[in-house]
């Protein structure tokens, strides 16, 4: 017989894996996945939240699809966007760039773009090098990486090699924060160690 947490916990691996199609076919990002994947599942039920997975288990659930269903194709999508955000980083060394989402953790699939975080005196020292550079940019904001009692970031998007580029720009006192969370984001020197191992284990994500 089966309990109300036993009924929750599949709906959620189900909402979870439904999620997961979402980001890996269409490159939903994770908030906007769950909130569909959940209303096809469960319609209009109002107070799914505590039925909704965490980013981890839709990543774990990304991971699984990609293996099934993306084989033959997600590691080299992942290594081209790897090399892409690697040339960019080099370019803007200046603001000490980070990468991050699924380019970073490895599960980028066709739709993935790149997402990085930069940090400045100010945020008009990018837009200003990237519009030197003949960059064309758009700006919109990023929620803080320290939460929601932070307020949100500029971010600047812009085209590399034919690639989306999503740029959120941070002060320069936001750069210890980062250093201590390195298990969500790596600087140019992991991203070419990243890129190393995947040309010496083409398994390696």
């Amino acid at each position: 017989m089966t309990n109300a947490y036993d009924d929750a916990q599949g709906l959620r691996n189900e909402i979870a894996a439904a999620a997961a199609r979402l980001v890996a076919q269409d490159g939903a990002d994770y908030s906007t996945a769950k909130r569909k994947a959940a209303r096809q599942l469960l319609g209009d039920t109002p107070s799914v939240a505590h039925l909704l997975p965490d980013n981890a288990q839709i990543e774990n659930e990304v991971r699984l699809y990609n293996a099934l269903f993306l084989a033959d194709t997600q590691p080299a999508r992942l290594f081209q966007l790897r090399t892409i955000a690697l040339q960019v980083m080099e370019a803007l060394e200046r603001f000490h760039p980070y990468l991050t989402g699924a380019v970073f953790n490895g599960t980028a699939g066709p739709h993935a773009e790149i997402y990085l975080q930069l940090f400045a005196d100010s945020a008009k020292d990018v837009q200003i090098f990237l519009l030197g550079k003949n960059v064309n940019i758009d700006i919109s904001e990023t929620p803080h990486f320290k939460g929601p009692r932070f307020d949100p970031v500029e971010t600047v998007s812009f085209l590399w090699n034919k690639e989306g580029v999503h740029a959120a720009l941070y002060e320069l006192d936001d750069l210890r924060g980062a250093l201590k969370a390195k298990a969500v984001r790596t600087d140019a020197a992991g991203l070419r160690a990243l890129l190393l191992a995947s040309t010496q284990n083409p398994a390696a994500g």
